[in-house]
């Protein structure tokens, strides 16, 4: 069961690809962008945060943090953030708690893998409450980035 838009964000602490801890608490009193990507260097998963990568001023001007989360490790996140140039900070959920948390975790994926972030978009609001939630079954839809945007705003 996936996190609903009204409910409080559930809390975490991830390590980021800069080898730092960074938990949800750290924003509060600004409103938080999460996504969820299941893999670093997949094609889907770099035009989801290309976008928001590419709308960063947008969301830098409304007081907003964007995270982006998967389970890759930490230096793999490390490598797709330079390759990439993404301004905000990757976090691994490596251990997968996070997106189980929030309803964003596929059983089995391609390739046989399990345990794989699903594609989902999260907006978190300065008390930390889910104010957008969209979670998606199909890895290769991508995310309403307008609907995100109008929650931020």
């Amino acid at each position: 069961m996936s996190i609903q838009a009204g409910q409080a964000a559930p809390q975490f602490t991830l390590t980021s690809s800069e080898l730092k801890e960074v938990t949800l608490a750290d924003f509060k009193g600004k409103k938080v962008v999460i996504h969820f990507f299941p893999l670093a260097f997949t094609g889907v998963c770099t035009t989801q945060l290309c976008t928001m990568r590419d709308s960063f001023g947008y969301y830098d001007g409304l007081n907003a943090q964007i995270l982006g989360i998967s389970v890759d490790s930490p230096f793999t996140l490390a490598k797709f953030k330079e390759e990439n140039a993404y301004q905000f900070p990757l976090l691994s959920d490596f251990n997968k708690d996070v997106s189980a948390a929030y309803g964003a975790l596929y059983e089995s994926f391609a390739f046989g893998m399990k345990g794989v972030s699903k594609r989902a978009a999260f907006v978190i609001d300065e008390e930390q409450n889910v104010i957008y939630a969209e979670v998606l079954e199909n890895a290769g839809d991508l995310p309403n980035f307008e609907a995100i945007a109008e929650k931020v705003k």
